[in-house]
């Protein structure tokens, strides 16, 4: 299993692995049960972690280099039960640069979350490159699966405030 094929989905805890891609939806295994079941992308956004990036008080930063961060540093991992100070105090010190005033103390819980959740699989924490071998043909495939994911129906574009489609209905001839 690697990084560029984990998925984190709105509304389910923890992350899980894109198995496959359909058009309404797609196939994930859950990192934590090892479960596989379908989820729809009428009810769930699917985020690659390889797209997330963290608000820091100079350019923003890939989740992974967060990820790294944690993985150098001594400092013993909070519990995601902590308090909020606990958990700021020790990304204070593993990344001083994170923007605090942006990263609110739910996302720095998630990471902690996350991180221990990459530990126990044992994925290699990186980012994907396009040079690498067939397999980088694989990871843009996949990109584009999820963006296709991630498209807009004239439903939910209605709903969330964008053009709404003309629906043509028959008129009666008199």
């Amino acid at each position: 299993m690697t990084y560029n094929k984990l998925v984190s989905v709105t509304g389910l805890s923890g992350l899980f692995e894109l198995v496959s891609s359909k058009a309404d939806g797609g196939i994930v295994r859950s990192l934590e049960d090892k479960n596989t079941k379908f989820v729809s992308n009428r009810v769930h956004s699917f985020s690659h972690l390889e797209s997330i990036e963290i608000f820091t008080t100079k350019d923003n930063v890939n989740l992974v280099d967060v990820f790294q961060a944690m993985q150098s540093n001594q400092e013993a991992l909070p519990e995601v039960k902590a308090d909020a100070k606990a958990i700021r105090s020790y990304f204070e010190k593993v990344y001083p640069d994170m923007d605090f005033e942006r990263v609110y103390g739910s996302d720095m819980k998630k990471m902690i979350r996350w991180y221990d959740i990459l530990v126990k699989n044992d994925v290699e924490i990186k980012l994907s490159e396009s040079g690498e071998d067939d397999s980088a043909g694989e990871v843009i495939a996949e990109k584009k699966t999820a963006a296709a994911l991630k498209t807009v129906t004239p439903k939910t574009a209605a709903v969330r405030g964008g053009p709404a489609k003309k629906i043509n209905t028959p008129r009666k001839m008199a």
